[in-house]
């Protein structure tokens, strides 16, 4: 199969390109930095998502993997590449079966996700242009892609995003955490996700939307901890109220908006870390035919 990987320079695209580069598929990796992924079954494409791609020839498939993932961009760029770089690839291979990546921050952010259905309503308030963003480009996709799969906190070997953000939320030996980290949590390691991109690209027909994560659901505060020990950086949960934390974020952004500057702290990363985040994971199972995996810290001293 000849497959086109959007994002592939990045953590989950490139992880999903090497994986079916490593069965024998065909596959272009696009990404916006030079040299980003590499692979000796795989060609890698530096090219801008809303670019022309006609020139790289006929795909039998599409995973489009490639994200603006910034809570604080400005709206107008988060929607340029999360939502129109979504419908360009679509129209751009109308005949390829096309799965997108989105993301489980598509659920109402203001409120505890409980066991996220799938069927429910996207809202149409959000905390993040990120969130606006990926729900608008779940809308276009409507009916032209085969799926569409909402992972929540990706994790594992070349994380680039989640690890990342709690050690520069670090203040020395202390973790400040809303709610102390206790809310749950249902993770996603990366080869979950990728397995579920596999699956979705050779199920027949259409998949539909469908949530992606390892279970049981944990508290946040326990897999951080467990994280930052085995990578020899242990580190006490310092507990923030939540409604205090809200509102120290409802200010820094206020202040951020009049200096031009970037928040320290948003009510996004607040409502992502302090409220429950919990996933119904039966399609996964029934339309995927993925069983949840329990959360896999193996080899977290080297992410």
């Amino acid at each position: 199969m000849r497959v086109l990987v959007t994002g592939a320079s990045g953590f989950v695209g490139g992880a999903v390109a090497t994986a079916l580069a490593d069965r024998g598929d065909a596959v272009v990796g696009l990404g916006r930095r030079p040299g980003g992924w590499s692979h000796p079954g795989g060609r890698y494409v530096r090219r801008d998502l809303l670019a022309p791609v006609d020139d790289l020839g006929a795909f039998d498939a599409v995973v489009h993997a490639a994200a603006l993932a910034d809570d604080w961009a400005p709206l107008p760029e988060a929607m340029r590449v999360n939502r129109d770089g979504a419908v360009a690839i679509g129209r751009a291979l109308p005949g390829a079966r096309l799965v997108h990546i989105s993301t489980a921050s598509v659920y109402d952010a203001r409120h505890p996700t409980v066991l996220g259905h799938e069927g429910a309503p996207l809202p149409t308030r959000f905390l993040s242009a990120y969130s606006a963003s990926k729900a608008a480009a779940e809308r276009a996709l409507a009916g032209r892609a085969a799926a569409i799969l909402r992972p929540h906190a990706v994790y594992g070997p070349g994380d680039t995003t989640l690890l990342p953000r709690v050690l520069e939320a670090r203040r020395g030996p202390l973790l400040p955490l809303p709610g102390g980290g206790r809310a749950l949590h249902t993770l996603t390691r990366i080869d979950t996700l990728v397995a579920a991109t596999l699956r979705a690209l050779d199920a027949p027909g259409d998949i539909g939307v469908v949530n992606v994560g390892d279970a049981p659901a944990l508290p946040l505060a326990d897999v951080l901890q467990r994280v930052l020990a085995a990578r020899g950086e242990p580190a006490r949960i310092l507990p923030l109220p939540v409604g205090a934390a809200m509102a120290l974020a409802t200010a820094a952004e206020r202040r951020a908006r009049r200096t031009g500057t970037r928040p320290r702290l948003t009510r996004y990363a607040v409502s992502q870390l302090g409220m429950e985040r919990t996933l119904d994971l039966t399609r996964m199972r029934e339309r995927l035919g993925l069983e949840p995996r329990p959360v896999d810290l193996a080899g977290a001293a080297d992410w």
